[in-house]
């Protein structure tokens, strides 16, 4: 019995940690060098307007954890200085919690912006994403990606893969701005987004909260487990471990 209705599929959708890309590439490398460079990023940077904007809404997040109680470093505003102070140590705090927020995301995706055009980073992805992506683009096939990392990130890392500039396959890119990963609505609205109806999609994730909101909205979704630990995610029996059998000639 085929995993999907091979049929309908008009638009694969990815995610990139665990799906596309190895989870150590970004806990061992982009997390600890966004870490590593934050504090000289936004000293460097505080005058810039966009800078200005993102330490603001990383202000108006850190309210909102402390309304949640999570209890975050706090956060100071009596001078010029401390703005940019507690958005660094506030900034370390939500990469040590793996926080998914929005201001996080933006800032580590222009951090990670100067690695990469250094040539201190490169994006990795696994060896059979490059081909899967050149035989579903010759298949007519649409591909997109929906990440927590911001567009930003998202482009930065397929566009300089060892395998070329894998952005030129990739029709649209969508982050947490469209929402949460674990909301149906945010699925709908990448549907919406793309004049595609939601059976028309093909998701791949390795997170069964992901897969569970893509199928609430109408979408095909099949979890991706890369690693060998099984998942006790209802129809984790039906896993794929790779893209080599999605939609394969």
């Amino acid at each position: 019995m085929p995993l999907f209705d091979e049929a309908r599929v008009r638009v694969i959708l990815l995610d990139i940690e665990g799906t596309t890309t190895p989870i150590e590439f970004v806990t061992k490398t982009l997390f600890p060098y966004a870490s590593r460079k934050l504090e000289p990023f936004l000293r460097q940077n505080a005058a810039n307007a966009d800078i200005r904007a993102l330490i603001d809404d990383l202000r108006k997040q850190h309210e909102a954890d402390e309304r949640d109680g999570l209890n975050p470093p706090r956060w100071r505003d009596d001078s010029e200085e401390e703005p940019v102070r507690s958005s660094i140590v506030y900034g370390l705090w939500l990469i040590a919690r793996d926080s998914k927020c929005t201001p996080l995301k933006a800032l580590q995706g222009k951090i990670w912006q100067h690695g990469y055009a250094s040539g201190e980073l490169k994006g990795e992805v696994y060896p059979d994403v490059a081909p899967a992506f050149k035989r579903w683009t010759l298949q007519g096939k649409k591909i997109c990606i929906y990440s927590s990392g911001s567009v930003l990130a998202q482009k930065l890392l397929f566009g300089s893969v060892a395998a070329g500039d894998l952005t030129l396959s990739i029709a649209a890119f969508f982050d947490t701005q469209v929402g949460a990963k674990s909301d149906a609505e945010s699925y709908k609205k990448i549907a919406a987004s793309v004049s595609c109806a939601p059976s028309q999609f093909l998701f791949l994730s390795d997170a069964a909260k992901e897969i569970e909101a893509a199928r609430a909205a109408g979408m095909q979704a099949l979890l991706c487990q890369r690693d060998a630990f099984p998942s006790a995610f209802k129809g984790a029996e039906n896993a794929i471990h790779g893209f080599t059998d999605i939609f394969p000639n």
